[in-house]
């Protein structure tokens, strides 16, 4: 398994995660064996939120957090073995977003219990909220850090002027900014390719102002949600009648490289000089061994291209 720096903490994470997002109905046992698989693939970075689990029959906010930790029944060493991340600030009551000190606070204190660890190693603001004030933010993290409760903070799906404006007031580092990407979903990538063109409306801006140039320059952590999906809620590309063209490149890379086209589709983001972390949110314990698979695979610029192409964007 590849690592990367995590942000300008000086440590290095696995450039995979294994995201827990979809643990809400499963077993016991599917959970341990999904653990298993990650932890023999050399993840040892599990991603949680408290909102995991909020729609689940029966279930609420945090039901991911304590399904994981009741299934695993972690001892003390080998908590301290892994890396748990989890997100705040979004609301499933009345649908909304919350930064404010109370919440942010609150659901950290609830993270901790559905863990039931003494300490979050990473926290991250789930969404960026319109209605934030950065000192109320700074202060929950203040708190949290020197309570030994978080170790270190980042955020999700945020913009360079959005993390700009929380830097105004917090002091610790910004670790990691956890973004959607994949092949097939990668406009923070391939409107930067076509800045300027007129075949890319908006090209310039809509890419979220370079956001992964943005994070490169700051030493901001870049963990890629999503990495088969289509679009927001479209489902994978993997297998999908919708991209031809990149499944028949994906699999002929995989012949070439002896590896699975979840493995090129993982290498694709893992190629890029960002040094990104690709978040799986996968429940299947082979597919997380296939995606590991991924972790250091040499893709070829041209071949990294070819599949750009391959996906329909537009190359100039």
């Amino acid at each position: 398994m590849h690592s990367v720096p995590f942000g300008p903490t000086g440590s290095r994470v696995p450039n995979v995660v294994a995201g827990m997002m979809r643990i809400a109905d499963k077993t016991d046992e599917d959970i341990r064996a999904l653990y298993t698989a990650a932890r023999d693939a050399g993840i040892d970075f599990f991603d949680h939120a408290d909102l995991y689990g909020f729609n689940h029959p029966g279930g609420g906010p945090h039901l991911c957090e304590s399904r994981f930790s009741s299934a695993l029944g972690l001892s003390t060493a080998e908590r301290e073995q892994i890396t748990l991340q989890t997100k705040t600030g979004i609301v499933s009551e009345d649908w909304h977003y919350d930064s404010s000190y109370d919440h942010i606070v609150a659901s950290a204190e609830r993270s901790l219990r559905a863990l039931d660890t003494d300490y979050i190693d990473v926290l991250l603001i789930h969404r960026p909220d319109a209605l934030v004030e950065p000192a109320e933010v700074a202060r929950a993290f203040d708190d949290l850090e020197s309570a030994g409760k978080v170790r270190a903070f980042g955020v999700s799906n945020h913009t360079p002027r959005q993390i700009e404006l929380l830097k105004s007031a917090v002091r610790q580092p910004i670790v990691a900014n956890q973004l959607q990407l994949s092949i097939a979903h990668a406009p923070i990538i391939t409107q930067g390719l076509a800045s300027n063109m007129s075949t890319e409306p908006g090209a310039a801006t809509i890419d979220g102002g370079g956001i992964i140039d943005y994070c490169r320059l700051n030493n901001v952590t870049v963990q890629a949600w999503s990495p088969f999906q289509k679009g927001s809620r479209d489902g994978v590309f993997l297998g999908s009648d919708d991209y031809p063209e990149l499944n028949s490149e994906l699999d002929r890379l995989a012949a070439e490289y002896g590896a699975t086209p979840t493995a090129i589709a993982t290498a694709w983001i893992t190629r890029h000089p960002a040094a990104m972390q690709v978040v799986l949110g996968t429940t299947r314990a082979q597919r997380v061994s296939e995606a590991a698979a991924g972790s250091d695979l040499p893709l070829t610029r041209s071949e990294w291209y070819g599949l750009v192409q391959a996906a329909g964007h537009h190359v100039p």
